[in-house]
């Protein structure tokens, strides 16, 4: 069963490298710009991404990068216009954003497999990145910047 941990390796490198890409040149006041006054900015996006990768270092038995309970401006279901004095600056998610990913990349290059119950979980959590970076892409264009995905 080592070909599950292989796809979510590279499905979590693949991830990481779109996300760096979009994120790439950003500032900190263009990372806050919510698109129509209203949808969720690059800030959020990002920070949401950190939040629910805590799960996923949680299933492979790994601590958290974060304290969710500090960081829950960042949650599922929040409205971030409204908790938006919360967010920390876009360099310290983009620290966090690293220390989460070379804490999966070790993790995964160590393990020997995955419990079964996890499965489902693990994917679940590797598809929420994909759809959020694909976000961040967008948001990125948005704000007038060339697409970072060639």
């Amino acid at each position: 069963m080592k070909n599950d941990i292989e796809i979510i390796k590279v499905q979590i490198s693949s991830n990481y490298k779109v996300i760096s890409m979009n994120i790439e040149g950003i500032t900190n006041e263009e990372a806050m710009v919510f698109p129509n006054g209203e949808a969720n900015c690059m800030n959020w996006i990002l920070g949401h991404l950190i939040h629910i990768r805590n799960p996923l270092l949680n299933i492979l038995g790994e601590e958290p990068v974060w304290d969710n309970e500090k960081f829950s401006c960042y949650n599922r279901g929040e409205i971030p216009l409204e908790r938006k004095e919360e967010f920390v600056s876009f360099d310290e998610l983009k620290s966090y954003l690293q220390q989460s990913q070379d804490k999966l990349e070790s993790k995964l290059n160590t393990i020997e497999s995955f419990n079964p119950e996890t499965i489902k979980d693990i994917a679940t959590l590797s598809f929420h990145e994909i759809y959020h970076g694909g976000q961040l892409g967008y948001a990125r264009r948005i704000l007038g910047k060339p697409g970072a995905i060639k």
